[in-house]
């Protein structure tokens, strides 16, 4: 229900993909719970804002002529969202239930949930339920979520600085979750209706593999401990080079990232040790008690600061505001 005062922002960045976005958008429209819609147009030429206009009067358009890239529109619909939870679903995926975006709203009742996934399922390839709690009594968290199925806090994203833009494409939510659990936030698996993603055939795979590969070096360097760099960074190269498949596209990844090191210096910002150890933990297994990171989110950070987990109890919660 789109409103003028929502509780939840649902942001699409789209390219070229009219068709697909439609069905995203009566899907999103449909949503019982008070939201506003934002769609930015990352230089389409197919139509795509004429669409929007004429169909969805009530969804917000963004459209630039030049395309800017998926990540820095992403940061782009955070600036402008209006409300406290921001939902994103790619434009090739849609809500299957009216209740989604209540439901996972209701599962920010922990001030140290920074970000919560939506169960989803990648229907052109088999019908697994991904991202989805085992057990809806109790609170399990994961080292990341997919951009195309989770809910996150807007202040929290800003305050971290949001996707690193220099990633352009593949990598950013990764990136961005370590960083949210160094402050003291955690991802939660969510508990919900299912997001059905249409993986759409105008998807780049070789593009995919090349910033994939690329910005997982650009990961190690910006995050990982400077006593597991080496190690880590080894083991990035080794399986980018051991790639059954487009190992091309994975090499010249691979020497890309290494590459733009130089230019990313400054930017390096590693991690406390336990929160890397427990980014690890997670990455193993996904889905664990959230009581296994408490430890972590409690302890003060590697420069001395406590962690943000201490002091957003503070905050309310998305439901109060």
């Amino acid at each position: 229900m789109i409103s003028d005062h929502p509780k939840a922002t649902v942001v699409i960045t789209t390219k070229n993909r009219k068709d697909e976005l439609r069905t995203a958008l009566r899907s999103v429209v449909m949503q019982s719970a008070p939201i506003e819609a934002i769609v930015i147009d990352d230089g389409s030429t197919d139509g795509t804002a004429e669409m929007v206009r004429s169909e969805f009067p009530g969804v917000r358009l963004f459209r630039d002529e030049a395309s800017k890239g998926l990540i820095v529109q992403r940061n782009n619909g955070a600036e402008r969202a209006r409300a406290p939870i921001i939902f994103s679903i790619d434009d090739d995926a849609a809500f299957t239930d009216h209740t989604i975006v209540g439901d996972i709203l209701a599962q920010f009742d922990d001030p140290r949930i920074g970000a919560v996934t939506i169960p989803k399922i990648d229907v052109k390839y088999n019908m697994e339920l991904k991202e989805s709690a085992p057990d809806p009594r109790r609170v399990y968290i994961t080292a990341q979520f997919t951009g195309t199925s989770h809910a996150l806090r807007r202040d929290v994203f800003l305050s971290l600085g949001g996707y690193k833009g220099f990633f352009f494409h593949q990598g950013e939510e990764g990136e961005y979750c370590i960083r949210m659990l160094n402050a003291g936030y955690v991802v939660r698996l969510g508990t919900s209706k299912p997001i059905h993603h249409y993986e759409s055939p105008k998807r780049d795979r070789s593009r995919q593999i090349y910033f994939g590969t690329r910005n997982l070096v650009l990961f190690t360097w910006y995050n990982v401990p400077s006593i597991f760099l080496l190690p880590h960074l080894a083991v990035t190269i080794l399986n980018g080079i051991l790639r059954p498949k487009m190992k091309r596209k994975a090499v010249a990844g691979i020497v890309a990232g290494l590459t733009s090191i130089p230019s990313q210096w400054s930017v390096r910002r590693p991690v406390a040790i336990a929160v890397y150890r427990l980014h690890r933990r997670l990455k193993k297994s996904p889905g664990r008690p959230i009581e296994e990171g408490g430890a972590v989110l409690m302890k003060r950070g590697s420069r001395g600061t406590p962690f943000p987990g201490r002091v957003v109890s503070k905050q309310p919660s998305p439901d109060s505001r």
